[in-house]
C-alpha cells in the first residue's frame, strides 16, 4: 500500500482503549450484542435511498430492506435468554423503532454518522455498515454480531459465544457455490482475499490440526475439511448465517492488512457482487487459530415458498438455541408468513422487555 493509502487509511487501525485499564481477566467476562437494523418503510430513508439508487439493481432489492415487524422479540430474546449481556449497540440510519425504550441503560443507539468514516456517506451497502462495527464507541473487545433476522429462542451462555476472550466458532472447509440467487459471489470475494493473505491452506491447518478436526466441530465438518485439505489454497469455508462470534481487535488487524480491499468495498453505495462482507474476519481469525472450536448452536432458515408451519412448530418448541429467518426474493404470503412468525415468538416470549415502553 502506498504511503497515501497508508495515511487516508490508518485512522481505521486504532482500536478503542476505554477500556485499557480493566484487567485481561474481566475483559473476558464483557460481551457486547451489535445489531444492524433498518425501518424500509420510512420516507425519509426511502427519499435519500432513491437519491442515490438510479439504477436498482438485485443488491438493493426490497427484499434487502423489507420489515417482517418481529424485531421486539429479538429484544425479548436477549433479555429472557442472554441476560448477561453487558450493552446492546443497535446500529440505524438514524430511525428507531417507536416502541423501542431508549433510556435502558443497556441499550446504546449507535447512528451510521457516529461511526462510519464521512467519506462513505450515506451508504445503503450492508457490507460498510458491518465492515466497520470496531469504530463503534465503547464496544467491548468481544462481541456477538446479529442481523436483525437472528434470534435468541433459547437459553445461550457466555461459553456458547467466547471462550476465556476467544470467540467460538465452527472449524470447517467447503466449496464455494455460485449461483444467480446466492450470495455465493461475495464469498468469492472474502475467500479470494484469504488465499492472498494465507497462501498455504495446508500451512495454517497443520499449525492448528487440534481446531480444524477437533470433535467439537462435528463428524460432517471434520470430514469435509479432510476431504478439502488436499488443495494448497482454501476452496470456502463452513458458514452458518448465525450470529457471530468476534474480537474487535480482528477488525483492526484486517483493516490494516487488507484495507485497500475493505476501502474499495465501503466506497459502494449498494451492495455489490464484487464487495467482501464480515465474514472475511470470521474467516480471519479460523485461519489465525483465534477462534475456539464449537459445535453449531443454531439453524437458519431459508424462506421461499415452502410452508413455514415446519419452522414455527421449532420455535414454539424451542428446538434450537439460536435462529435465522433469512428473507428472500422468492418468498411468497409475505403477509401471511409475518403473521405466522409473530404468532410463534409470542407463544415463547409473551411478555414485554424493558426495551419496550
Amino acid at each position: 500500500m502506498s504511503s497515501y493509502e497508508y495515511d487516508e487509511l490508518e485512522d481505521f487501525y486504532d482500536i478503542d482503549d476505554e477500556d485499557s485499564e480493566i484487567s485481561t481477566d474481566e475483559n473476558d467476562e464483557i460481551i457486547d450484542f451489535v445489531i444492524a437494523w433498518v425501518d424500509g418503510n420510512d420516507p425519509a430513508w426511502r427519499e435519500q435511498k432513491d437519491k442515490y439508487d438510479l439504477r436498482p439493481s438485485k443488491g438493493s432489492s426490497e427484499v434487502r430492506f423489507r420489515d417482517w415487524n418481529n424485531l421486539r422479540y429479538w429484544f425479548r430474546g436477549v433479555e429472557k435468554f442472554a441476560p448477561w449481556v453487558r450493552k446492546i449497540h443497535f446500529v440505524t440510519w438514524g430511525h428507531l423503532p417507536k416502541w423501542l425504550n431508549t433510556d435502558n441503560p443497556k441499550l446504546h443507539i449507535v447512528n451510521h454518522r457516529e461511526y462510519i468514516p464521512e467519506r462513505y456517506l450515506p451508504t445503503f451497502n450492508s457490507h460498510t455498515i458491518e465492515l466497520n462495527l470496531h469504530r463503534i464507541e465503547g464496544l467491548a473487545e468481544n462481541f456477538v454480531y446479529f442481523n436483525d433476522d437472528m434470534f435468541l429462542t433459547d437459553d445461550v451462555s457466555k461459553e456458547d459465544f467466547f471462550f476465556e476472550g476467544s470467540p467460538c466458532d465452527v472449524y470447517g472447509l467447503n466449496c464455494l457455490y455460485f449461483a444467480e440467487d446466492s450470495i455465493a459471489h461475495i464469498n468469492g470475494s472474502n475467500v479470494a482475499e484469504i488465499n492472498k493473505c494465507f497462501p498455504s491452506s495446508k500451512k495454517v491447518i497443520r499449525g492448528n490440526m487440534g481446531k480444524w478436526y477437533s470433535p467439537r466441530n462435528g463428524f460432517k465438518y471434520n470430514f469435509k475439511t479432510l476431504m478439502l485439505s488436499n488443495w494448497e489454497w482454501f476452496p470456502g469455508f463452513h458458514y452458518d448465517h448465525l450470529p457471530t462470534s468476534f474480537n474487535k481487535s480482528t477488525f483492526s488487524e484486517v483493516w490494516k492488512e487488507c484495507g485497500k480491499t475493505l476501502d474499495r468495498t465501503c466506497r459502494c453505495r449498494f451492495r455489490s457482487d464484487l464487495n467482501v462482507n464480515q465474514w472475511l474476519m470470521k474467516y480471519w481469525q479460523l485461519c489465525k487459530g483465534i477462534s475456539i472450536p464449537r459445535r453449531e448452536i443454531g439453524h437458519c432458515y431459508h424462506l421461499k415458498n415452502e410452508d413455514i408451519r415446519p419452522m414455527c412448530d421449532d420455535i414454539i418448541r424451542q428446538k434450537y438455541k439460536v435462529i435465522c429467518v433469512n428473507d428472500t426474493a422468492m418468498t411468497t404470503d409475505f403477509e401471511i408468513k409475518c403473521k405466522m412468525l409473530r404468532k410463534s415468538f409470542y407463544h415463547i416470549l409473551p411478555e414485554k422487555s424493558s426495551f419496550e415502553k
